[in-house]
């Protein structure tokens, strides 16, 4: 149940205006959403990195204490003006346009509850298109870094409301950790 609240408004000059809320009694509230599982492990979906074939990471994920905390929400990844911008791993666009002056495209990757962000980027790909790993989503813009006097791709993860480190949707031999594995050659 709420609370009700007494609203007194003291104008200069005036006699005393009180307003008093709606009784809240009989509204119903709704069932809060249940929290993501912020700590449930992110499966290594992704196939590839956003840009280059292994960019400098200029600035890595450093989650904040709280939620609106500082922290950096992503990853900063080198890349230049123009570059392509490619998705990580299959799913489908839930945003491509302009946030604040800036490009943004958001990708809802597929068989998970997770969505990946790319930015300062102009967008090639429309709302509700399907995306496979490595698929040209955008290019890198020139203005709207906030990488300094270098360009570079926020490259962000979240999980409902919680944010994640992007990096971990790529599997260790990507990230040059871990040993090389040699597959043998299927027979033709």
């Amino acid at each position: 149940m709420r609370s009700a609240t007494l609203w007194v408004v003291l104008l200069p000059g005036l006699p005393v205006i009180t307003l008093t809320p709606l009784a809240w009694a009989d509204v119903p509230l709704p069932a809060p959403a249940p929290a993501p599982a912020a700590g449930a492990p992110v499966p290594a979906v992704g196939r590839g990195w956003p840009v280059g074939l292994r960019p400098p990471v200029l600035r890595g994920w450093e989650p904040p204490a709280t939620a609106y905390g500082p922290g950096h929400r992503g990853v900063d990844l080198a890349a230049p003006a123009g570059s392509p911008v490619r998705a990580v791993a299959p799913g489908r666009v839930l945003f491509a346009g302009r946030v604040a002056g800036r490009g943004v495209v958001s990708v809802e990757l597929a068989g998970t509850d997770l969505r990946t962000t790319y930015e300062p980027v102009r967008a090639s790909v429309r709302k509700g298109e399907e995306v496979g790993p490595g698929d040209v989503v955008g290019t890198v813009e020139p203005a709207g870094s906030h990488c300094g006097t270098a360009t570079c791709v926020h490259w962000g993860l979240l999980r409902g409301a919680a944010y994640l480190d992007p990096l971990s949707l790529l599997p260790p031999w990507l990230l040059g950790r871990g040993p090389s594995r040699l597959l043998p050659v299927p027979a033709s």
